[in-house]
């Protein structure tokens, strides 16, 4: 304490920083600093301000946060439909309430984290017409299960240990499955009440395979492969001579991009590509006015017996819950820190699986599909410009407002929506998540990789994960040694509460001495 009666605030060593947000880092160190005081929920208000405030700054920047903010919406507007329609969802509560996920997880995640159907609840609901309590009742006992994971801090153990050759084979089977239904929905007239694919779609029309081509070829002519935002050349290049333009993109060499397609920044293609859309919908079937009613629908508590818990586990949790572990927590968080990387941060295992279990443990007694995050969403996002949580905001508070004025009349609209132009928005999301795998070099690596993907796409996702595990093990067991596998299970060991080390690590022992080396007056009193 200081000769003013005050006390003296010091800054935590990095190294004891670090040791006290591990489980059960203060063990051994029971002195107290100013900089704990706070409290963890004071800490992670300050965290949530500091997120709020990272908003974009330029007129540009907000048309392009806009854009990517309808990049997901190739897979959620499809999935809503046909659940509206042939097992009777909701379409009101859904909105609110997948809208208020959004605003909640841009505001906390900071990054364009979506919010999109579980996919494998859906297909087995719409094939299977189960009713709505056994689709809530799969939501629960999914949600869950991943926030018990999450809680445990056992998903960040999984998420560590998963090889990331594995995680990128999942990645580009999802992405190329995304771009094979998006091809589907580009050339073939689509039933999403029955979940089938039609006869060829018409090559002239109002949803004509020209009209997706035309859409298609717009968002390449703007925005190119999509590496990111651009900014200008210096002056002295451009007296030089210089016709192209530097984009610097997070994590990336500078690239080299036409000046003409630098003038054309600002124009946010998805965004202009699905308000088309709209606008077709209404000239194609030009009654939906009349079934237009503004008020929302009443949420009600959907009232789940034994018999939906049975079916609705066995049926539709049980395939959907190693998907969300690796589509919706693994990779999520490995895509979000390939985009992000300067986030990894905030967007964390624990966090991400915990967020999962919490939307629908609350939502699904209310009726409102159940919603996990996807890494294709992530990516189409981040395709079409997203760059920070404020898209989703953006989202969520136009759900929020679809939801509120016009409810379960909206879906009078979405069923007349060119379904080739989903397709288009649907093929982006897709190619850039399969993309992801191009980090992959080494000839081990893409044997693993081709391996999952063959295998997830022509069966399932949760044989593909496991077969390319266990073939992961066999590529790197006979490089391995007694330290490696004695490494591997100490790691596993230490997050479990049972687990006592038997000697102090050296960074507690280093967190130590530089704690007796502060100042005697730096100490807080007892």
């Amino acid at each position: 304490m200081d000769t003013n009666g005050v006390r003296a605030e010091v800054e935590m060593p990095p190294s004891a920083r670090a040791m006290s947000m591990e489980p059960g880092g203060g063990a051994g160190g029971d002195v107290r600093v100013a900089e704990q005081t706070g409290g963890f929920f004071k800490r992670r208000l300050d965290k949530f301000t500091e997120r709020c405030r990272q908003r974009p700054r330029r007129g540009v920047e907000w048309l392009q946060e806009a854009s990517g903010a309808v990049g997901d919406l190739g897979t959620f507007v499809p999935i809503t439909v046909a659940l509206t329609l042939v097992n009777g969802l909701d379409l009101g509560t859904t909105l609110i309430y997948t809208g208020i996920c959004n605003v909640l997880t841009g505001l906390l995640f900071g990054v364009p984290m979506p919010v999109q159907p579980m996919k494998s609840i859906a297909s087995v609901a719409l094939t299977q017409g189960l009713s709505i309590p056994e689709i809530m009742a799969a939501g629960v006992a999914t949600a869950a299960t991943l926030f018990l994971l999450g809680v445990t801090r056992l998903m960040f153990l999984v998420h560590h240990l998963m090889p990331l050759p594995v995680v990128r084979g999942i990645q580009l089977s999802q992405g190329l499955a995304f771009a094979i239904t998006a091809v589907k929905y580009i050339r073939k007239d689509q039933n999403f009440s029955k979940n089938k694919s039609l006869g060829n779609r018409q090559w002239l029309g109002l949803d004509g395979q020209l009209l997706a081509i035309f859409c298609f070829c717009f968002i390449v002519l703007v925005s190119g492969s999509g590496d990111g935002l651009l900014f200008p050349v210096d002056r002295q290049k451009r007296k030089a001579g210089s016709t192209f333009l530097e984009d610097h993109t997070e994590g990336h060499a500078s690239r080299k991009r036409s000046h003409i397609r630098y003038k054309f920044r600002w124009v946010p293609t998805a965004m202009v590509v699905f308000a088309l859309g709209i606008v077709l919908a209404f000239i194609r079937r030009p009654g939906i006015a009349k079934h237009l009613r503004l008020g929302p629908s009443t949420p009600h508590v959907v009232r789940i017996s034994a018999h939906d818990w049975k079916t609705g586990f066995v049926q539709a949790a049980v395939p959907q819950i190693p998907l969300s572990v690796l589509n919706s927590v693994v990779a999520v968080c490995k895509l979000s820190h390939d985009l992000f990387p300067e986030r990894q941060a905030q967007v964390t295992p624990t966090f991400v699986s915990t967020s999962v279990g919490l939307m629908n443990l609350v939502g699904c007694w209310f009726g409102a599909m159940p919603v996990c995050h996807g890494a294709g969403g992530l990516a189409g996002q981040w395709r079409f410009g997203a760059r920070s949580g404020m898209a989703v905001v953006m989202l969520g508070t136009s759900k929020i407002l679809l939801g509120l004025l016009l409810g379960n009349s909206l879906v009078k609209v979405l069923e007349g929506y060119p379904v080739g132009i989903l397709g288009v928005l649907l093929l982006y999301a897709g190619v850039e998540l399969a993309m992801c795998v191009r980090d992959m070099t080494q000839r081990a690596q893409s044997f693993v990789v081709l391996t999952a993907a063959a295998i997830s796409i022509s069966s399932n996702a949760s044989l593909g994960f496991v077969a390319s595990l266990v073939i992961h093990v066999l590529l790197t067991l006979p490089d391995m040694n007694c330290n490696d596998i004695g490494q591997y299970i100490s790691f596993i060991a230490s997050h479990f509460p049972c687990y006592r080390r038997s000697k102090p690590q050296p960074q507690e022992e280093q967190r130590r001495e530089e704690w007796n080396m502060l100042p005697a007056s730096n100490m807080l009193p007892a």
